[in-house]
């Protein structure tokens, strides 16, 4: 990096922190404030002017603030107190938002659910948060009526159905619409006073292994995030509106969508699921300038045709995680978009990283008290000098991203204390410090950038070295008639480590023996595919990350799978069926 090209960066990092700095009030310790409160601020100064949108929804400040005010006191009626939890399984609409706020009000807690679990999860999910209530969407209540009954303590009466347009009421369940419309908008009395250390939700992160943990946000973390990507990543005021089409349980959209609402004023367009093909309908009828992605979404827009409307709005910003490098500038130009502002954080995570300038491929420069450290990456164990203290990678190398624990960058932990235990490093560069553990393998690049390398547990080890599956897929991902690839490790019978699997999404035009020239001519032989799955779609996540685990647990088995199936024999592509795949199971047939 040349003189002025540290200089602009450093220039614009500089005023987005100024951004940020003017709103510290509501971050002081003997501050009482939290989204509530700010939501009340902005109906006084700012009643007429949108807050909300959804369909053909319209929301003011003061019409968004009325209908919380409703809630909160539906909330009251059913004995909802300070601190008592209520989970919340909804999809996205502004009942969702009603029912956070009106929560938040009360100085409770929403546990935000993930709707795309069911069975076991979502009562591994209750159970953690030990819920007063819980308050489902009708488009869910099959799911909740399946689990109830191994729920300690809860009937059907505990539950609340909100129902969505055109749904009918669920038998047995409690009415949420009804005791709502019996409420006046009036502020309720006896509020509780916030405080700032005090938690607002419970997010679900899903971690590396295991069922979910349930992360605390507090008021303080919720406000601070709310800045950062408001004021600081997005630079929004009342004139904008962020398009926001993640689900709210998920940080991205609480943080970047909720959060940069309420800290900036500027309005919030939702939408009930992502869909692609809508993606630009809506941005045009939303009139939006600024858009939340995660994951894969990007790249789905971009394997849309045409859409008239793709150029033709006023999106000047996006922000989210997850833009693989080979799609980021060629999704700039095609659809007119100034910049793209890619950032680091894990929901409970105290080392966010954002890249303020655009740079193509990195996710920020290192902060104070973030550090990257030597660790196996396969297993992720800290690697230790003979004095037992960590050690930083150099320029070039990859490595566990931790965040010192110290002053206003704290470790809020999760409902679980044993969980939160386990994410906290102790003595790393010199006795009594404490360092968060983020779980994140970021490889270094000069100047302080970083890039993000993988999750631990998508990393594996194949003759003798480590294999990046991010790394893998984003080569693969150019390869002729590829439309995306998920990358993963399968045990192979008398091979040491996992050999490489990929999963690809593929065109019509797709031929293997293109794709056998392509890796033979992009990949070393340990990062090489041994496995490849062929489809016209990709299992995904609710929150558009690829599904990993099952397509590990289905392996390369053509009983099995019912996609067509290759393997990668010496150089060549063959066909994978049961007498191969008997070889390979018995040891007679090898991956080389």
């Amino acid at each position: 990096m040349d003189r002025r090209e540290r200089w602009t960066t450093l220039s614009i990092e500089l005023r987005a922190l100024g951004r940020m700095a003017r709103r510290a009030r509501w971050l002081r310790p003997s501050g009482q404030w939290n989204a509530a409160r700010l939501l009340a601020l902005r109906a006084r100064e700012n009643p007429h002017q949108l807050a909300l949108a959804y369909l053909d929804r319209r929301y003011t400040w003061s019409e968004l603030d009325a209908n919380v005010n409703r809630y909160a006191k539906a909330f009251q009626k059913m004995g909802v107190s300070e601190g008592e939890v209520v989970a919340l399984l909804m999809d996205n609409r502004p009942e969702y938002v009603f029912s956070i706020l009106a929560l938040n009000r009360l100085c409770a807690v929403a546990a935000l659910i993930n709707t795309n679990i069911a069975g076991r999860g979502v009562m591994h999910a209750l159970t953690v948060a030990r819920p007063v209530r819980i308050v489902v969407g009708s488009e869910h209540t099959d799911k909740l009526r399946e689990t109830i009954d191994e729920i300690e303590g809860f009937e059907l009466s505990d539950v609340l159905v909100e129902c969505d347009e055109g749904d009918a009421m669920s038998e047995g369940f409690a009415s949420l619409d009804d005791l709502v419309e019996a409420q006046s908008p009036a502020s309720p009395i006896e509020l509780p006073i916030p405080e700032p250390t005090g938690p607002m939700c419970y997010i679900y992160t899903s971690g590396t292994t295991g069922l979910p943990k349930a992360a605390i946000v507090t008021n303080l973390r919720w406000m601070s995030a709310g800045i950062l990507f408001g004021h600081g990543i997005m630079d929004l005021d009342g004139g904008d509106v962020v398009y926001v089409t993640l689900p709210l349980y998920h940080s991205n959209a609480m943080f970047a969508g909720l959060g940069a609402m309420l800290t900036t004023g500027c309005a919030m367009a939702l939408r009930r699921k992502f869909s692609a093909s809508n993606f630009w309908v809506d941005v045009k009828k939303f009139d939006a300038t600024a858009f939340v992605y995660i994951g894969e979404l990007c790249r789905y827009l971009m394997n849309q045709p045409k859409h008239p409307d793709e150029r033709n709005h006023r999106l000047r910003i996006c922000t989210g995680n997850g833009m693989r490098p080979d799609i980021w500038e060629r999704f700039q130009e095609r659809f007119g978009i100034e910049m793209v502002r890619e950032f680091y954080g894990a929901t409970e995570g105290n080392a966010p990283l954002v890249n303020f300038t655009g740079k193509p491929g990195m996710v920020g420069r290192l902060m104070p008290g973030q550090v990257i450290v030597k660790a196996d990456l396969e297993t992720g164990e800290i690697q230790r000098d003979a004095g037992g203290y960590c050690e930083r990678v150099e320029v070039g190398e990859t490595g566990l991203l931790l965040g010192k624990i110290v002053g206003n960058l704290t470790f809020s932990g999760y409902v679980d204390e044993k969980a939160t235990r386990k994410k906290v490093l102790q003595n790393v560069f010199e006795r009594g410090d404490r360092y968060f553990d983020s779980g994140d393998l970021l490889k270094v690049y000069e100047n302080r950038w970083v890039a993000f390398a993988d999750r631990l547990g998508d990393t594996f080890r194949w003759k003798g070295e480590n294999v990046s599956t991010n790394e893998v897929a984003e080569i693969l991902n150019g390869a002729p008639g590829v439309l995306e690839t998920n990358v993963y490790g399968v045990e192979v019978p008398g091979s040491e480590g996992r050999a490489g699997m990929a999963s690809v999404n593929c065109k019509d035009d797709f031929n293997i023996e293109t794709f056998n020239d392509f890796v033979l001519e992009r990949l070393p032989v340990f990062q090489r595919p041994y496995f490849v799955r062929l489809q016209h779609d990709m299992r995904i996540t609710g929150t558009f990350k690829h599904q990993k685990v099952d397509y590990r647990r289905e392996g390369y088995d053509p009983a099995k799978v019912s996609d067509p199936l290759y393997f990668l024999n010496g150089e060549q592509y063959v066909t994978l069926d049961a007498e191969l795949y008997q070889g390979l199971v018995s040891g007679s047939v090898k991956a080389r």
